[in-house]
């Protein structure tokens, strides 16, 4: 198991330490502020949270930081984020993960060792956006330059039909792995007598053009 390292709890790094530790994940969260910390640990964001200035190259030593595998730098103080990132790579941790808060505070966040560089306002900017102008496309992940595994509601035209009469992949050329319901829970791998309903959410690997049809289809 890989063993994960969240500094900074602020708003983005409470949500990357909470994701990781309900999955189940080994994770350590730092701050320097001790209320912060506390509350961290009462919310159950994660269980093992310690107050700590990562400012400080020696501090991280005697924490162990340097075992960790994977490090989420999420602090906003520009020059804190740079210095943490430098002892976390002098530390010899492989992967170093950092928010940055602007493309030329990410530009230096690169060039001192950050394997990924991520702009948390951008993205939820587009994702906003995107929401806004496609309201049936509700996520995606792009698995090649090509292909993508994404989450579309089902048109009505799908509505009391089988997926074999759906012809979803005859017709559209894609493939549904999974249905979400209305309820929220999920079916894995559905057989061709699955009955799409009103309210699902259609879970499948297609192309990008082909994703952009579905989610026009009424």
């Amino acid at each position: 198991m890989k063993q994960y390292l969240v500094v900074g709890l602020g708003r983005f790094g409470s949500s990357v330490a909470q994701t990781l530790y309900e999955s189940n994940e080994e994770v350590l969260a730092l701050d320097n502020r001790g209320t912060v910390i506390q509350e961290a640990i009462n919310q159950k964001i994660v269980d093992n949270a310690v107050t700590v200035d990562a400012t400080d190259s020696g501090a991280l030593v005697q924490l162990g930081a340097g075992d960790y595998d994977v490090a989420f730098v999420c602090i906003g103080a520009i020059e804190e984020s740079i210095m943490v990132t430098l002892n976390l790579k002098e530390l010899g941790i492989k992967k170093i993960i950092v928010k940055a808060m602007s493309k030329s505070h990410g530009k230096v966040l690169a060039k001192i060792g950050a394997n990924k560089v991520i702009y948390p306002e951008e993205y939820m900017g587009r994702r906003v956006a995107q929401m806004a102008m496609e309201p049936n496309f509700i996520e995606h992940v792009r698995f090649s330059s090509e292909f993508l595994l994404v989450e579309i509601k089902a048109a009505s035209i799908f509505w009391d039909k089988t997926l074999e009469e759906s012809e979803i992949r005859k017709t559209y050329n894609a493939t549904v792995v999974g249905i979400k319901k209305e309820d929220e829970s999920f079916q894995a791998n559905p057989s061709a007598f699955t009955i799409i309903e009103k309210g699902d959410i259609l879970v499948m690997i297609t192309n990008s053009k082909t994703a952009e049809i579905l989610e026009n289809l009424k």
